[in-house]
């Protein structure tokens, strides 16, 4: 009589299967709950007990680690191990289906508990899956209740599990098992692992779970989707209020947007568009705040997206005018703005994004061959010290300019250049390979508004070019991080044009 081995924690399609096996002839063999839930449901069912000799033990920890079940699943079939397994009055085991406590799950909830966390750590379940998936040359393994029917119309078919159909089945275990073992390791690094604040791990554990098949990537011929660290993980960790489908660039530029709207504390709005803002400004209100980050580049802000750090409400909602978004994100959105945006603007997407900590400690990008990991830019290093290098020394609004220009250019692709009043942004140039150029673009976009604007430079000027071209157009002050062997230069150009200059002695490259 073949024998099966079910000890499940999700009761999914459990009774139908079991009743399925033994109407062909199976011995079922249960544990614990799963024993429980087939007799009260009338399958006739073997309990591990009986077959181990051996009661549960520490609360259910210890049931099914035993040589009965672990050699019954190991043994291969060859004449020489069925006469172990016969001297010691066992059986072979022909399938095991199992699924695993939900680590991932409780961890991902919020308020859980170390000592719950670790409850919830399966031992038993991840070596019956291991030691069947290991031998699938005669064992099946089954760990997925979407794969029961399968397996039962196979074996109704043809009294087996075939071959292939058990290398895949053996496939799709190790990879929960791997998976399962990543969550695990991820998690225990966070909660119990040395803070590392200033080192990369040696090895990082990702653990990563596609929540979404996003319809493509940037262009419609490429395949994408949205992987989180948890299973039921959401986009941006939010939650999406209306609109499309999020796009993989949408998710890029929101992310962008969020990022960079979360550094500062008042009511702000930034707009994003191909992951580089083309407007940043702050308010007593965001509606307010919108307008003037609009009228930093009118023209860009056409098809991008909005990020705000204080609810949208309808005033925000009114102060977007026609302008078309194509998606918003906000810690909240009052019932009046998302009917008001539902009505006026359906495929807009709407992301409510809860208040968090810090953000990522670390971020990734794939090279050939590998990823690159790098500790985020979460702005300038504690004690970092301002330094007055022109003859002559900045204004309060002046230098109160050159903060909100200064936080604002950290956000830009580089080479970054960003001129800013103090409270807006007024002219943005990035993502181009010349600081000089960069210059001329954010000249150019801010127009008249350049006079008496601050400029930042996400990195040093070479050359004093830069600093002439925004001289001339009426710039008033220049804060950079300096270091170049040039700098002598620069600081005489811009003393001749009687602007004021800061050195900050902090790169922020965004590539």
């Amino acid at each position: 009589m073949p024998r099966a081995l079910i000890s499940v924690y999700d009761k999914t399609g459990l009774v139908d299967l079991a009743r399925g096996l033994t109407e062909l002839g199976w011995d079922v063999v249960a544990s614990g709950g799963t024993a429980r839930a087939l007799e009260m449901a009338g399958v006739p069912t073997t309990p591990v007990e009986r077959v181990t000799q051996a009661p549960e033990m520490l609360d259910g920890r210890v049931k099914t680690l035993h040589p009965a079940l672990h050699a019954g699943i190991l043994a291969r079939d060859a004449l020489e191990d069925m006469e172990v397994l016969r001297q010691h009055g066992y059986a072979p085991i022909d399938l095991v289906v199992c699924s695993l406590y939900p680590f991932q799950r409780t961890v991902a909830q919020q308020g859980i508990a170390l000592e719950e966390a670790i409850e919830q750590i399966d031992i038993g379940g991840v070596a019956l899956v291991r030691a069947a998936a290991k031998n699938f040359a005669r064992v099946a393994v089954i760990t997925d209740a979407a794969d029961y029917a399968g397996v039962l119309a196979m074996l109704r078919e043809t009294g087996r599990v075939s071959e292939p159909m058990r290398r895949w089945l053996a496939v799709k275990a190790f990879r929960l098992t791997r998976d399962y073992d990543t969550a695990i390791h991820a998690y225990l690094t966070r909660e119990l692992g040395p803070a590392e604040s200033d080192s990369l791990p040696e090895v990082l554990s990702l653990g990563l779970t596609r929540v979404q098949e996003l319809r493509y990537g940037e262009n419609a011929h490429q395949r994408a989707g949205l992987y989180t660290a948890e299973p039921g993980g959401s986009p941006l960790g939010g939650e999406v209020l209306g609109g499309k489908a999020l796009s993989y660039n949408n998710l890029l530029d929101l992310d962008s947007a969020w990022q960079a709207v979360s550094m500062f504390k008042g009511p702000t709005v930034v707009i994003v568009k191909h992951l580089t803002p083309t407007g940043i400004a702050s308010a007593q209100t965001v509606a307010e705040a919108f307008p003037l980050a609009l009228e930093s580049d009118p023209v860009a802000a056409f098809g991008g997206v909005l990020a705000a750090n204080r609810t949208v409400d309808e005033a925000f909602v009114e102060a977007l005018g026609s302008l078309f978004v194509e998606a918003i994100a906000a810690p909240d959105f009052t019932p009046v703005a998302q009917q008001l945006l539902a009505e006026g603007r359906r495929n807009c997407r709407l992301v409510c994004i809860p208040e968090q900590g810090p953000g990522p400690r670390l971020e990734m990008r794939s090279v050939g061959g590998g990823l690159l990991i790098q500790e985020t830019d979460q702005g300038d290093p504690e004690g970092t010290a301002w330094q007055i290098v022109s003859a002559r020394r900045p204004t309060a609004d002046e230098l109160q300019a050159m903060r909100f220009a200064w936080k604002a250019v950290q956000h830009v692709k580089s080479n970054a250049i960003v001129l800013a009043t103090e409270s807006a942004t007024v002219g943005i140039g990035g993502g181009l390979p010349s600081r000089v150029d960069a210059t001329r673009l954010a000249v150019s976009k801010a127009g008249e508004r350049a006079r008496g604007a601050a400029l930042a430079s996400d990195a040093f000027f070479p050359f004093p070019d830069a600093v002439q071209i925004a001289a001339e157009a009426g710039v008033a002050c220049i804060v950079q991080p300096g270091g170049s062997v040039r700098d002598q230069e620069v600081v005489e150009a811009v003393n001749a044009a009687g602007m004021a200059l800061v050195f900050t002695g902090v790169r922020h490259f965004r590539h």
